[in-house]
């Protein structure tokens, strides 16, 4: 069920994402007198065809990773006297550049959108409240202490844990003092706080500001209780079922959710004896984790279950809303916020501060478009606006056959006032492919290995 849920989620992801950036370049297209062929999501064998009055084909293919728009142009096949004012080659170098902007822009357009609808809408999240510090750390030595709320982040406000991992994720390579403001509880004035860091998360993988620092969010207690189980994995197996109480393994009392994690992170592949309530009866089952990897070669337990959601104290919730036009304002503030985070992240990557194992592939996506899908439509939203700056700012990188290689070469034309050698984009594309063909590869490498 999760995987079949993971593969439809990533297929409505790509579906909308590709579906935008196409649309963009037929849209300018057609306003800027150019015959569209095809319009294609995906690749491969046609699973849906239609032909419009105007002559263009629109297509859905069986491999959901990319798509096209063919235009007519004289450069890939002959193209009569007639229509000759409609072929893309003969437009203006500007018009050119538009319709191969248009893409990237429709991708962008698509995250305002989104994140203008989450924030008219509303969303909930929690308060960033510190619930320990870890002797010796960062937090420690800067003077953070337990039950202070976090209110800014380098010098920018923030409201919630997400806000503070980008902030915190933007600083990576870093060398000197975090500064985070905090205030007490029950006080509405803020403090600064200097924490100390060097080559801050450089080479970290993946990337974990919050434990780095020594800090750990407050959490209302969460008892040993099972909410989600998945099919297939050891909780199932053993008979655990959802709303079960876990009251004591192997003999000991099972204090709250992360104690019974700890127990099973602890025993891979070997049997625990489980005292567990259900519907007021006490039952004994044998539970056996399964065995999993993580960094490092470290094994630890696995059962495939959740806990039962806890409701959080109203105090600590947060909800940020906005009006229609005020949600404009913040949307475009959002989008601007996350590309540069993006760009910033991709020049970390080629100065090595940030591992390269940290590409994600579409397995990694299908993944995290599964889990954000069975979190909730808010995260689910939030994911695809992120994923479509992602695709946006990836299609403008200046390799040949991405639309930045285009709009490269269109921009020297225009300044040239002549169009660049086929020979030199026939070299660059067979760069181009290289390039992007590798990192294809090596996203899918680090994909395997995620799942080893």
């Amino acid at each position: 069920m999760g995987v079949m849920q993971n593969i439809l989620a990533v297929i409505v992801v790509l579906g909308v994402l590709i579906t935008f950036h196409e649309y963009g370049h037929f849209w300018v297209a057609r306003r800027c007198g150019v015959k569209v062929l095809r319009f294609s999501v995906g690749f491969g064998k046609p699973l849906w065809s239609r032909v419009d009055r105007h002559g263009t084909e629109f297509v859905v293919a069986a491999i959901p990773l990319g798509g096209y728009v063919k235009m007519l142009d004289e450069r890939e096949a002959p193209v009569g006297p007639a229509e000759q004012d409609q072929a893309f080659n003969r437009k203006s170098v500007w018009q050119r550049i538009a319709i191969v902007a248009a893409g990237p822009l429709a991708n962008f357009l698509l995250a305002i959108v989104a994140y203008w609808l989450l924030f008219v809408v509303g969303t909930t999240t929690v308060a960033p409240v510190v619930g320990s510090v870890a002797p010796g750390s960062p937090a420690e030595e800067g003077g953070l202490s337990p039950g202070q709320e976090i209110v800014a982040v380098q010098g920018e406000t923030v409201r919630s844990w997400d806000e503070i991992n980008l902030k915190l994720v933007a600083a990576i390579g870093h060398s000197g003092a975090l500064s985070v403001s905090a205030r007490d509880e029950g006080s509405s004035s803020a403090r600064d706080y200097q924490l100390p860091v060097n080559d801050w998360l450089v080479r970290q993988d993946p990337p974990q500001p919050l434990p780095s620092l020594g800090l750990e969010p407050w959490r209302p207690p969460f008892p040993a209780v099972l909410g989600q189980i998945l099919d297939g994995q050891a909780a199932g197996q053993a008979g655990l079922q959802p709303g079960d109480q876990v009251l004591m393994a192997d003999g000991e009392p099972v204090d709250d959710w992360l104690h019974f994690v700890d127990l099973v992170r602890a025993s891979p592949e070997s049997p625990m004896a489980l005292e567990v309530e259900r519907n007021g009866e006490t039952l004994a089952i044998e539970l056996i984790p399964g065995r999993n990897e993580i960094e490092d070669g470290v094994e630890i337990g696995y059962i495939g279950a959740g806990v039962e959601a806890v409701e959080w104290p109203e105090e600590y919730r947060r909800e940020i809303r906005y009006g229609p036009l005020a949600a404009v304002g913040q949307s475009l503030s959002r989008t601007g916020e996350m590309s540069l985070l993006t760009v910033d992240a991709i020049r970390k990557m080629f100065v090595g501060l940030i591992s390269p194992t940290n590409l994600s592939g579409p397995i990694t996506i299908a993944r995290v478009a599964g889990d954000s899908a069975r979190t909730g439509l808010e995260t689910f939203v939030s994911f695809l606006a992120y994923l479509s700056i992602s695709l946006a700012i990836l299609n403008l990188l200046p390799i040949p056959v991405l639309d930045g290689g285009h709009l490269v070469y269109y921009f020297v034309e225009a300044v040239r006032g002549k169009p660049v050698s086929e020979r030199i984009q026939a070299m660059g594309l067979r760069i181009g492919v290289a390039l992007v063909g590798s990192l294809m590869l090596m996203a899918l490498y680090f994909d395997l290995m995620r799942l080893w």
